[in-house]
């Protein structure tokens, strides 16, 4: 019944060479990586607006003017972030991200940092995405016989959540097609609506949002206060979630066909010219058009609502339409990078080894459960409600961005010294290239191909290294920004949670280190023989128990013990006379048991043995019968599960249980046979 079931939600399993097939092209991939960047257009302009507000409400009513001068500030951070990133997919296009490269360049710990941040950025991303089109969905219902659905918002983002994660359980290739054309639908509506609602603009004047004080919504945790320079590099911080999403590509570049990073670099600039010109775009509309943000509506739905309608009126959905499925679809995003990320965090022994298992369709699985538990737990927790999360947002992000970048200059640092080593030729160099192995004209060899590839990458060493460093200051800048602006409105909890994550991952590695230590085999014996006592519990004599004293007299012939504990004074005497005709040689040892117990007997009763021989294994036999139905198995006692229990800790004590299956009953209820008293 599960695997039926299995079968039905993900589909049916793949090979493992099948996996070069599951690659995306550049057009999917943007669909698959990019959604969760080019759906922030859809909030991060509004997230401007909120902060201004504040000001707004307190009496400056030119506070809305500044929505287009921190957006293009964001613009100018995005664009230098960007072309950081292209450089690091050509540097590290085994993917990774920030991860890979902070940890090869800056060392474990703070790889560990950028990993930690990361991992809380995806969760954040899934819950802010989702909650984002859910308010897209609620505000197009306002004034509709569906308007009910804003007191649900926590119930449809789970299951929003759910379909998400099945859909990607089925495989990269499938959810890049299922989710490529509401991407593309999104963008291209959403660009019409900006070059639409320009021209509008001049043609109709007159058209802007009224508004009202007393209706204009705040940012969490802000009260009134004149617009000042925290005012407005809050605001700018609100904004920076308009960066989020960036890194997605360069930690998923081996999801690209071949060449990847050619692939993945041409994606990112298709995505950073997208996102640039509707960011701005959406900022610029919102000042044309006076729009300010509301309680149960968003701004793109106002300004949609002013430039749609007449005959265009219908536009108007099919823009809620859009943005609704690409911030849901956002989420997708951290479902394919949440689970590389892990995987490679349990390839280094950081993160339990389950997050490395691809699963049937060829995907970490276990990585994508994770992420969709720990999302649906953070919006139930925050009521679906997106201003309440956006505090803990692009904190974890931009540190990622600054450790990934400084991990860059130092990765360009050690090119620049590689290059000037390669340009001061050593005799021994002249002599190779004379005789060649001595022959003028000899095939170099791969390490040498290798190392001239190596080289001519970084023969630019010192512009790449301007890029990066330039990236690493913006990036830091913005760091400082969010977390001063951000702390005490829910950022904390982000800043507590990363150093506790990396101690957890810490923790993770040491045991792993411990267990392999003990499992070396230096300094071990050759195999030797060892002395080997059976017991096997029993509870009376039918067929389970008689396979199961076969089994033991076949694995040790002349060692075996049946315990049995005497809790009925009747029954025991009734198995004493049946053992002498089926207990075939094997000794029957009684235990008594005043207190009724069944585990804490037998566990003393193994300890004397083993007290008496130390170097001998024990193997204690389990005979269990199976019934044939599963709610069968609530009628028995499940008592060989407690001894199981009770004696996996013990050293030198096997535990093996002999299944009897039974098969099921008779149809009309009647016994064939007596029952035997003893089972």
């Amino acid at each position: 019944m599960a695997t039926t079931l299995k079968r039905l939600l993900v589909g049916r399993a793949k090979r493992t060479e099948q996996a070069i097939h599951e690659r995306l092209t550049k057009k999917t991939g943007l669909a698959v990586f990019a959604s969760d960047a080019l759906s922030s257009t859809a909030y991060a302009s509004e997230e401007i607006l909120l902060v201004l507000a504040v000001a707004y409400a307190a009496g400056q009513t030119n506070a809305f003017n500044y929505v287009v001068p921190i957006t293009l500030v964001i613009a100018v951070v995005l664009t230098i972030v960007a072309i950081s990133y292209r450089q690091t997919i050509h540097a590290y296009p085994s993917g990774g991200g920030a991860y890979i490269v902070a940890k090869e360049n800056l060392g474990t710990t703070p790889g560990l940092v950028a990993a930690a941040a990361l991992l809380v950025d995806y969760i954040l991303t899934v819950s802010v995405s989702i909650s984002a089109g859910v308010a897209a969905i609620t505000s197009a219902a306002q004034g509709t016989s569906w308007a009910w659905l804003d007191r649900h918002k926590v119930f449809l983002c789970l299951i929003l959540i759910t379909f998400i994660a099945v859909a990607n359980l089925r495989g990269v290739r499938e959810s890049g097609a299922l989710f490529a054309a509401p991407t593309y639908a999104f963008v291209i509506s959403f660009l019409f609506m900006v070059g639409y609602g320009i021209i509008h603009y001049f043609l109709y004047p007159g058209s802007v949002a009224p508004t009202a004080t007393e209706t204009v919504k705040l940012a969490e945790g802000y009260h009134l206060q004149p617009l000042t320079l925290f005012l407005l590099l809050g605001a700018f911080s609100n904004g920076c979630v308009a960066l989020t999403g960036i890194e997605a590509i360069s930690n998923g570049i081996p999801a690209f066909k071949q060449p990847e990073a050619r692939n993945a670099a041409t994606t990112l600039t298709w995505m950073a010219v997208l996102l640039t010109t509707m960011f701005i775009g959406t900022s610029v509309m919102a000042y044309f058009y006076h729009v300010h943000p509301h309680e149960n509506e968003t701004v793109i739905s106002q300004f949609a609502r002013i430039i749609f309608t007449g005959p265009m009126g219908w536009f108007y959905y099919v823009i809620q339409g859009t943005t609704a499925l690409i911030l849901i679809l956002a989420a997708n995003t951290s479902f394919a990078d949440f689970p590389r990320l892990a995987s490679l965090l349990a390839r280094d022994r950081f993160m339990p080894r389950q997050f490395a298992t691809r699963g049937d369709k060829l995907v970490f699985s276990n990585g994508i459960i994770i992420l969709a538990v720990f999302s649906g737990v953070l919006v139930t927790a925050f009521g679906g409600d997106t201003s309440r999360l956006i505090p803990l947002y692009a904190v974890g992000v931009f540190l990622s961005f600054t450790l990934s970048q400084t991990g860059m200059v130092r990765h360009w640092l050690k090119a620049g010294r590689a290059v000037k080593t390669a340009e001061e030729p050593s005799a021994a160099d002249d002599g190779a290239a004379l005789n060649g192995n001595g022959v003028p004209g000899s095939k170099p060899t791969p390490n040498q191909i290798g190392r001239t590839d190596e080289l001519k990458q970084a023969v630019h060493w010192k512009k790449s290294i301007v890029v990066n460093g330039l990236g690493a200051i913006a990036t830091f800048i913005v760091l400082v920004v969010l977390v001063i602006t951000k702390f005490i409105h829910g950022a904390w909890i982000v800043v507590v949670l990363i150093p506790f994550l990396v101690a957890v991952f810490r923790a993770v590695h040491r045991h792993y280190l411990d267990v392999a230590n003990q499992l070396t085999t230096q300094g071990l014996e050759r195999l030797r023989p060892i002395r080997h006592e059976v017991i096997v519990p029993i509870s009376g004599i039918h067929r389970g128990v008689l396979k199961a004293l076969e089994y033991a007299k076949a694995i040790a012939p002349e060692h075996v013990t049946a315990v049995y504990i005497n809790l009925d004074f009747e029954a025991t005497q009734k198995l004493r006379e049946k053992w002498s005709d089926w207990g075939e040689g094997v000794e029957l040892v009684v235990i008594a048991s005043p207190y009724r117990s069944l585990v804490g007997p037998l566990i003393r009763y193994v300890d004397r043995r083993m007290k008496q021989h130390e170097d001998q294994m024990v193997t204690v036999v389990l005979p269990e019968f199976v019934p044939a139905k599963w709610w069968q198995h609530l009628l028995h006692n499940q008592s060989s599960l407690m001894l199981k229990g009770a004696l996996l800790f013990k050293p030198n004590v096997i535990v093996t249980s002999v299944p009897y299956h039974l098969k099921s009953g008779n149809k009309n209820g009647k016994p064939k046979l007596k029952p035997d008293e003893s089972t």
